[in-house]
């Protein structure tokens, strides 16, 4: 039997799922203005009912040497990230508290093949 092959749409695969991605897909700007955040792409069902989210994070290269202005803290959630370029990327991090001091910052340079 041979099998037809088609584009993978939204709408050919929602029968069957979400499809991942930003084509045509909605945003909104966070860190400053330097990345674009596509929200909420993905339905993921948890057994407590609650709701997961996947999003796409679409980011403007920032320039070197680096400045940090901001750091984003999530109390409630964690956070994958999964990388859709063959670019390497800068993982900056803290410990969890309240506040957050220069010296509570940690970085790491990432392959593009680590999420």
């Amino acid at each position: 039997m041979k099998l037809k092959v088609e584009p993978l749409t939204k709408e050919a695969f929602e029968p069957f799922g979400d499809v991942i991605e930003t084509n045509g897909t909605d945003y909104f700007l966070i860190n400053n203005g330097s990345t674009r955040r596509y929200h909420d792409l993905a339905k993921v069902e948890l057994l407590d009912g609650g709701h997961a989210l996947i999003n796409i994070f679409q980011a403007t290269p920032l320039d070197y040497p680096l400045e940090v202005k901001l750091v984003e803290r999530h109390p409630r959630g964690s956070q994958a990230f999964i990388p859709l370029s063959k670019n390497p990327y800068l993982v900056l991090v803290a410990k969890a508290g309240e506040t957050v001091e220069p010296a509570d910052l940690k970085a790491f340079i990432a392959k593009p093949d680590q999420g």
